[in-house]
């Protein structure tokens, strides 16, 4: 288990499975068969070890009369599923009225469409199995939803012009990709830049963050590495971030150009 937190959730749904099969007079045997999946499943998903997917939760719950008791776990569940540090960015995220995010060579998460975050996942070294690549694409799709709730932050994207011309995914996914930005960048609360190769002064060069600030006025940085991910709260720290995403915006194309720039490209790739 990644944290105990994830693990609690998972033991406790195991059990509750477990004692449902045992009150209707079922081996794991015949419970799989009666909902499709193999004994072997079953007994991981009972022990705790592999996160039962809404399907077999609304089966075993069919099957074991348990009255909607089973089916009803699945939103926890689903949150077991997604990576502590995905579940954590994601609170974060919650409680912002301001996101600012600043990408150098990937579209940034929360503008990811499934099939451009499954090509990254996949290209993973060392490799991710595929329920390993189910399961980040899911906390990476679950994270957008902070685009679409009713009163939303205002967000800020900055992106370097490789992130609009590296095929990820190949060329289909990458044309996806660039009208799902289109799409995003024209929401009210939502402005997109582009950083243009051509640039000269660039001060974004130790790589990319984001800032958000929170409903309780404070201010908050996270950056990734390769081997970390870093969340910044020492007042100094934020405040360095904050002038250097400042002037990373300045330096960066404005909004209404950048969409021109991203339809051209889109349009170049037709």
């Amino acid at each position: 288990m990644e944290d105990e937190e994830t693990a609690v959730v998972l033991k406790t749904v195991g059990r509750q499975i477990k004692a449902w099969r045992e009150a209707a007079g079922l081996r794991r045997s015949e419970l799989g068969s009666a909902i499709g999946y193999s004994e072997d499943l079953v007994a991981s998903v009972e022990q705790g070890r592999r996160v039962p997917k809404p399907d077999f939760l609304d089966k075993a719950d069919e099957v074991l009369n348990a009255d909607g008791k089973l089916s009803a776990m699945k939103d926890d569940v689903e949150q077991a599923r997604y990576p502590k540090n995905v579940r954590d960015l994601a609170k974060l995220e919650g409680d912002a009225v301001e996101l600012g995010a600043y990408a150098d060579h990937i579209m940034h998460g929360l503008l990811q469409t499934p099939a451009y975050a499954r090509a990254l996942y996949e290209m993973r070294r060392p490799v991710f199995d595929e329920e390993e690549v189910e399961r980040h694409v899911a906390a990476r799709v679950a994270r957008q939803r902070i685009l679409e709730r009713p009163s939303p932050p205002v967000m800020t994207f900055v992106l370097e012009e490789v992130t609009l011309r590296r095929p990820i995914g190949g060329a289909a996914v990458l044309r996806q990709q660039l009208e799902h930005c289109l799409e995003v960048a024209r929401l009210r609360h939502v402005e997109l830049q582009i950083m243009p190769l051509n640039c000269v002064e660039h001060a974004g060069m130790s790589g990319p963050f984001w800032l958000a600030k929170l409903r309780n006025g404070k201010t908050l940085g996270h950056s990734e590495g390769q081997l970390y991910s870093r969340l910044f709260s020492d007042p100094k720290e934020v405040r360095l971030l904050e002038m250097r995403y400042g002037m990373i915006r300045a330096q960066a194309l404005p909004p209404r150009e950048s969409l021109d720039f991203i339809e051209k490209v889109l349009g170049d790739k037709r």
